[in-house]
């Protein structure tokens, strides 16, 4: 099973979500893909995920993939559960970026209103997974060019996992369809 976890403000109907679940069901129809829309709420979310794995994780094999804040969450459920995950422009200290987002948000994709709390960024800040334990583990998607995050973070945080870093591109990871084999195949599901 693949459990692909979206992004801040983001859900199942994004574009790297759309193209991976297209890909498998042409190239590997056996694999289950899950895009969950995640609350809006740093714990309900990991809350959540942690609770679909539970489900999932004595009937499949399960491999996560994570973008951006879903990238920071899937480290923490590694660190949880061991899965082998892919992190595509994760997002490594969420907590100080998204203290501008503070107040009223509206989702582009689902049009959910919700109001982002200072307490929502100390919750960010309890999931952060200071020592990856289990670099073996990773597999990192990431564009220098992404306008959101600073890519050096992610490089520096997961730097004894295998990487793919290109030049350029931006925080939708452009030419995303390009890497899905590699994702497959490193995911081993």
């Amino acid at each position: 099973m693949l459990l692909y976890i979206h992004g801040f403000n983001s859900s199942p109907k994004s574009q790297k979500a759309t193209i991976l679940t297209q890909y498998c069901r042409t190239h590997y129809p056996h694999i289950k893909v899950v895009t969950p829309k995640l609350p809006v709420f740093p714990l309900e979310a990991v809350n959540y995920l942690s609770a679909l794995i539970g489900q999932y994780q004595h009937e499949y094999h399960i491999g996560l993939v994570g973008s951006s804040l879903g990238g920071y969450m899937s480290i923490w459920l590694n660190s949880l559960f061991q899965l082998k995950t892919v992190l595509v422009n994760p997002a490594v200290r969420p907590y100080e970026l998204l203290v501008d987002y503070l107040g009223e948000q509206v989702n582009p994709y689902t049009h959910e209103h919700y109001f982002l709390a200072p307490h929502h960024i100390d919750e960010l800040r309890s999931l952060d997974v200071s020592d990856i334990q289990s670099p073996d583990q990773f597999l990192l998607l990431q564009q220098t060019g992404d306008e959101v995050l600073d890519y050096r973070q992610a490089v520096a945080k997961m730097s004894h996992s295998k990487q793919i870093v290109e030049e350029g591109g931006d925080h939708s990871f452009v030419g995303f369809e390009r890497h899905c084999g590699t994702i497959l195949q490193f995911l081993a599901l």
